[in-house]
């Protein structure tokens, strides 16, 4: 399908409450590795390190059915893409940029968040993350 081409999925964005109990929970029991946020995002929010895919943990005071939380499919072409949805009369919505991203998200028909991403070069997070991590 020209101007689309989905990769693999990037991303897993969850809702949590408490950033200490979910920061055990998933880097002392599960085992996974934390790595810095984007350095532009000033939310709190715990990345962890899934190999080629990530899982983003976002802080909330309270879970709800209208939230951030979203799947992310990885394309070739972000731009190409976004001329597809807009061909296809798909609301794009932009939002935060990562360094080396290009992103933007889109909702199906039941309203579900979904992000487009491109990575333009591999997310480094000694390079573009935050200074520090996320404390509750």
């Amino acid at each position: 399908m020209p101007g689309l081409q989905i990769k693999q999925i990037d991303h897993v964005s969850i809702i949590i409450t408490d950033v200490e109990r979910s920061r055990r929970f998933y880097r002392e029991l599960l085992g996974l590795k934390e790595i810095a946020k984007p350095r532009t995002f000033d939310f709190v929010v715990l990345w962890f390190d899934l190999g080629d895919q990530q899982l983003h943990l976002l802080h909330k005071a309270e879970a709800d059915s209208r939230s951030p939380r979203h799947f992310a499919l990885r394309v070739a072409d972000a731009p190409a893409a976004r001329v597809y949805f807009q061909q296809h009369g798909v609301p794009i919505q932009e939002t935060t940029p990562i360094p080396g991203a290009d992103r933007f998200f889109i909702f199906d028909p039941d309203g579900n968040r979904i992000e487009i991403i491109q990575w333009l070069q591999p997310y480094d997070p000694l390079v573009s993350g935050a200074a520090e991590l996320d404390r509750g």
